[in-house]
C-alpha cells in the first residue's frame, strides 16, 4: 500500500497510484479548535501533524509564505479596540488604513475598510512598497519534511499577482474597477512598483526548500472576468509557473470561486495542480463536468464542499456526495481529493475521519493499472 506521500506525487507526475490521494486543508477548523480551547494537548504545536495522521488526513496546506517583509522609512502602526483593528501606514503622500474586525461566531475576521479607496491612495500604498524589503523564512519549510514525512506535501507560498492583491486585499473590486477607469497611469503605474516588489518575494519562495509553490489567488470569475484576467493577472502567472518548473518544482493556485468564467484560462496559463476546485453546490460546474473546463494534463485538486463537513448535510447525504466524486476521481490519475476549500468551525472529528474510510472503500481506480511509486 502507497503512502499519502506517494499517492499525491504520482498524481503530480500524471502517474496512477493505488487510490485516490486524500489531502485536506484543515486550518479554519484547526483556528477554531484553538480559539475555543477544544484543541487537545497532544495535537498542539508540531502535534498538528500528528492530527493529520490520526484523521486520516494528508497534510499539504498549512501553508505560509518562506520570507518576511521588513519595512524601512515606513511608519506602520496598529491599534486594537475589542474586536476591532486599525493598520494605518503614514507616507509623505498621505495616510492609509484598513480596518479588520474579528466574528467570534465565525472565528474568523472580516475586512471592513481596504488601504485603497480611490485613486488618491494609490500614491501612498506605492510609498509603502518601494519601502517594502523581504528576508528568507525558511525554517519551517525545511523543518516539514521530517514533521509531515510520508503523510503529505510540502508547500509554500507566493505572493499574489499584483492585480488579485489589489482585488481581494488592498481595495476590493469596486476601487479597483474606479481607480483603473480614473487614473489609468496611476494604476499602471502601482501595479508596476507592486510587479518589482513581489518580484523579490516571489524569487524567495521559488528558492526555498518547499517542493511545492502556490500562487494563493483567491480567484473568483463573479469578480474578475476573461478581459482583466488576460491583461492583469496571467503575465505575472505565466512568468513565475515558467520559473517554477524550471526550477522542478510544482505550481498551484487557489482558486476557490466560481469556475465557468475562467477555470479553462487558468488551466491553458500552465499550472501543475488547480487547488480549492469547489463543484456544485457550492460551485458552478457538476463535478462530473470538472474535467471538461481543464487541459488534460492540469491536476484537479478539490472537489469537497466546506459546507459538506457542517451538520447542515446529514451523514448519509456526506456518505452519498464523497462516494460521488471518488466516482469520479478515480477514472483518471488527474484528481486529488481536497475540501473546497476549508472545513469549517464546529465539524465533527468523525465526519473528517470519515472520508478517509470512504477512499480505503470507494477511491480505488476504476481501470486496472501498474502502480508506480514516487519516492
Amino acid at each position: 500500500m502507497m503512502t499519502i506521500r506517494q499517492r499525491a506525487l504520482a498524481v503530480l507526475n500524471h502517474r496512477q497510484p493505488d487510490v485516490v490521494p486524500w489531502l485536506g486543508d484543515l486550518a479554519y477548523w484547526v483556528n477554531w479548535l484553538n480559539r475555543a480551547d477544544l484543541m487537545p494537548d497532544k495535537y498542539k504545536g508540531d502535534g498538528l501533524y500528528r492530527l493529520h495522521r490520526d484523521l486520516g488526513v494528508g497534510f499539504y496546506l498549512q501553508g505560509y509564505f518562506p520570507f518576511r517583509a521588513v519595512y524601512d522609512g515606513v511608519e506602520i502602526s496598529e491599534e486594537e479596540d475589542g474586536d476591532r483593528r486599525v493598520t494605518r501606514v503614514r507616507t509623505p503622500y498621505g495616510d492609509i488604513q484598513e480596518t479588520h474586525i474579528y466574528l467570534p461566531e465565525s472565528y474568523t475576521s472580516a475586512r471592513t475598510e481596504h488601504f485603497i479607496k480611490s485613486w488618491r491612495d494609490l500614491a501612498p500604498l506605492r510609498y509603502l512598497y518601494d519601502h517594502t524589503f523581504y528576508e528568507p523564512n525558511y525554517d519551517l519549510a525545511a523543518r516539514r519534511y521530517d514533521l509531515v514525512g510520508d503523510h503529505g506535501l510540502v508547500l509554500c507560498y507566493l505572493p499574489k499577482s499584483p492585480f488579485m492583491e489589489l482585488v481581494a486585499l488592498k481595495a476590493g473590486i469596486a476601487a479597483v474597477t474606479y481607480a483603473l477607469t480614473d487614473a489609468p497611469d496611476e494604476f499602471a503605474e502601482t501595479l508596476a512598483v507592486m510587479a518589482a516588489k513581489h518580484g523579490e518575494a516571489a524569487q524567495l519562495a521559488l528558492d526555498s526548500p518547499a517542493e511545492c509553490l502556490m500562487i494563493p489567488e483567491n480567484l473568483s470569475s463573479e469578480s474578475v472576468g476573461k478581459r482583466m484576467y488576460h491583461k492583469y493577472v496571467r503575465p505575472y502567472e505565466a512568468h513565475w509557473i515558467e520559473r517554477i518548473r524550471a526550477a522542478g518544482k510544482y505550481s498551484y493556485i487557489h482558486i476557490d470561486g466560481t469556475l465557468r468564467g475562467l477555470m479553462r484560462e487558468v488551466s491553458q496559463a500552465g499550472f501543475t495542480v488547480l487547488e480549492a476546485v469547489t463543484p456544485e453546490p457550492s460551485g458552478d460546474i457538476p463535478v462530473e463536468e470538472l474535467w471538461k473546463w481543464a487541459e488534460p494534463e492540469t491536476i484537479i485538486w478539490g472537489g469537497l464542499p466546506g459546507v459538506m463537513f457542517s451538520d447542515l448535510v446529514s451523514d448519509a447525504e456526506f456518505d452519498a456526495f464523497v462516494i460521488r466524486v471518488l466516482g469520479v476521481f478515480k477514472t483518471a490519475p488527474r484528481y486529488v481529493l481536497g475540501v473546497a476549500d476549508q472545513v469549517p468551525p464546529y465539524a465533527r472529528w468523525a465526519r473528517i475521519a470519515r472520508v478517509a474510510e470512504l477512499v480505503a472503500q470507494h477511491g480505488h481506480y476504476a481501470a486496472a493499472a501498474a502502480v508506480e511509486t514516487a519516492a
